[in-house]
């Protein structure tokens, strides 16, 4: 086994070396060594590292220390030291001796040996090797059996334990800000370093943020609005949620979509803290890049697009079809704004359906939409390009419609009925026909209720063109 002890130099300063470094220097660099290996541990304000499992992944042994040694860490300058037991490694970061057997490294770095001190120099001990040549037994009885199994552990004769760092289930990061800020677009400064603490959280739980929640305390005695929390310290909060349509971890995107939120916030008064919680996320899936450069896909994709677009412009300007389980044309989809799809696919608000748009029907319909629509619709292929917005009545002469000329009617009935459980203006029985006339091919329909003249009399109407 070989482990690794790092603590921040005592000269490290203040301000982290990285700027998306978390805050305490202990955590940052815990969350840092979880890129390396799962054995990490925090003890006595030091964060050990073991790494012997994870060598095979980084190429060796050897690989593995000079790249921990190498890479750049959240905070600088940090001491470390290695050894082949957890305590080794200690004693060499805290005698600053990183090469020292460990029989001549001091007492004084033995954690369970220094309240012992005083009477063990006067015995004459003074490195681990004069403790350890000391008879067990009556090192037992006078000191306690801890001091003897921790030297088992030093020397790698006993099991070392330790509570292994892990990952909490949810990100809750909250930001002291340095001064209040009046403006909310001011926010970013604080929100990216918090939204940096979010991409290592997410990168160590393997997992993509869907929707998350910016939160901001306002100086109470200047708030005279109303607002839906209250802080522990009285203050009034203010929220705005972030939505995606896939999980992510760029945070560049959720960056340009917060920025373009906060734009259109208004501040009641100045802002003290700053909390950014994760509300949904969701596992990441492997994916296979190609090693072909013009295979690489370059800039946004399309849902980041929509999402940026509807920040930007507002959710009513940026609007993308939903299909619905109807079989009448015009009512096959329908337009909705594109963040209420984002909400609806991540599972955190009701699709905004009443009526004939009922939510079974529309997420049904949204299921089998994966598949292939020929499947669905066995006359998909008669289907025109173009759909009217309202279907125009035609001229009929003789019983033959017209439409710049008689129209000549090449493939149909295609009968459809809907609308059953409706009103009687939204029932429809139809027998649809693709024509063609001096305008192109055309998508007609006969309503299958005759007028008063009987079957001839039936009324046609123009419903679609074909490109």
């Amino acid at each position: 086994m070989h482990w690794i002890a790092l603590q921040p130099s005592p000269q490290a300063p203040a301000v982290p070396a990285q700027p998306d470094a978390l805050v305490d220097p202990q955590t940052a660099l815990a969350w840092w060594a979880l890129q390396f290996t799962p054995l990490v541990a925090r003890v006595d304000g030091a964060v050990l590292l073991e790494i012997s499992g994870s060598a095979r992944l980084f190429g060796g042994l050897s690989a593995l220390v000079a790249r921990i040694y190498r890479q750049e860490k959240p905070f600088d300058p940090v001491d470390s030291a290695g050894g082949a037991t957890s305590l080794i490694a200690l004693g060499r970061l805290w005698s600053k001796q990183p090469h020292s057997p460990p029989d001549a490294l001091p007492l004084h770095c033995l954690a369970v040996a220094r309240e012992h001190l005083p009477l063990l120099l006067r015995l004459g001990c003074r490195t681990w090797g004069d403790l350890r040549a000391l008879p067990r037994g009556g090192l037992a009885r006078r000191f306690g059996a801890d001091l003897v199994a921790t030297l088992d552990r030093a020397y790698g004769q006993a099991p070392e334990v330790y509570p292994w760092l892990t990952v909490p289930e949810v990100f809750d990061a909250p930001l002291e800000l340095l001064a209040s800020v009046d403006a909310a677009p001011a926010l970013m400064f604080g929100a990216r370093r918090l939204l940096a603490q979010l991409r290592v959280w997410l990168q160590l739980r393997q997992r993509g943020v869907l929707a998350l929640e910016l939160l901001w305390e306002l100086d109470a005695r200047r708030s005279n609005a109303q607002h839906i929390d209250a802080h522990h310290s009285g203050g009034k909060l203010g929220r705005l949620v972030l939505r995606t349509a896939q999980p992510t971890q760029d945070m560049q995107h959720l960056q340009r979509l917060m920025a373009e939120q906060l734009q259109r916030v208004n501040l009641p008064a100045p802002v003290l803290h700053l909390r950014l919680r994760s509300r949904q996320t969701q596992a990441l899936a492997g994916e296979s890049l190609s090693l072909l450069p013009e295979d690489q896909r370059q800039g946004d994709s399309l849902h980041q697009l929509l999402e940026r677009l509807s920040a930007r412009l507002g959710p009513q300007q940026v609007l993308v079809p939903s299909l619905q389980a109807d079989h009448r044309p015009e009512r096959m989809q329908y337009w909705e704004p594109a963040d209420t799809l984002v909400a609806i696919k991540s599972g955190a608000a009701p699709a905004l359906s009443t009526g004939w748009k009922a939510q079974k029907a529309h997420n049904e319909i949204r299921k089998q939409a994966l598949q292939p629509y020929g499947v669905l619709a066995p006359f998909a292929a008669l289907y025109p390009s173009w759909l009217l917005a309202a279907p125009q009545r035609l001229v009929v002469q003789q019983g033959q419609p017209q439409y710049q000329g008689a129209l000549e009617l090449l493939a149909g009935p295609q009968r459809l009925e809907a609308g059953w459980l409706e009103e009687a203006a939204d029932f429809a029985l139809r027998d649809y026909f693709v024509a063609r006339s001096r305008a192109g091919l055309l998508w007609v329909y006969r309503e299958r209720l005759p007028g008063p003249g009987g079957p001839a009399s039936a009324h046609w109407y123009l419903h679609g063109l074909f490109a």
